[in-house]
């Protein structure tokens, strides 16, 4: 289940589903007026907008939108069992290598990429939860006093460093980025 996390201004307002999000939100608004409040998918990070005449399926925020890969449509392969052709490009040398495995090219990259997932899945989990959390700092934390360090620690892995550079940051802030960060609390 996706779960996604409302902030107003730097005070976190809800975290759960989107209609918890869309209730808090309409009431920071009808209570505290026109301001920023920004809601996140706590999966990837992303901003999405919510629309306050119903609680169903964010949309991805404005600046997201653009770098959103259009719908392909659909070509050759094997749809009904998830297989999709597209192309790739490769050298001779390694097109001759290729072909020369037992079962042809397909189901040797297809056992390439299932083994690179395997031994690198902890590795591109973690990217994943450092990009995650830079696109929430970038929002809520890019104007804030060590912002720049804290960008720096996080790439580096180093969460002791990253605490250090970002302890004067609002409390909802700092514990909401480094849960994504690094799977703690401050």
């Amino acid at each position: 289940m996706t779960t996604y996390t409302s902030f107003h201004g730097d005070r976190l307002i809800a975290a759960g589903d989107m209609s918890a999000n869309a209730q808090a939100v309409r009431q920071a608004l009808a209570q505290q007026g026109a301001g920023a409040v920004l809601t996140f998918d706590d999966g990837t990070g992303t901003q999405v907008d919510i629309d306050l005449r119903t609680s169903e399926a964010p949309q991805p925020a404005a600046q997201e939108q653009e770098h959103m890969p259009a719908a392909e449509p659909r070509g050759r392969g094997r749809p009904r069992l998830g297989v999709v052709a597209r192309e790739v490009t490769l050298l001779p040398r390694h097109w001759e290598w290729l072909e020369a495995q037992p079962g042809g090219a397909s189901v040797t990259l297809r056992k390439l990429v299932e083994e690179a997932r395997r031994v690198h899945a902890d590795r591109d989990a973690r990217r994943a939860a450092q990009e995650r959390a830079y696109r929430v700092m970038n929002a809520l934390a890019g104007n804030l006093p060590g912002y720049e360090e804290a960008t720096r620690a996080l790439f580096a892995d180093d969460a002791a460093l990253f605490a250090r550079h970002a302890q004067g940051w609002p409390r909802d802030v700092l514990t909401y980025v480094t849960r994504l960060a690094f799977g703690e609390q401050p």
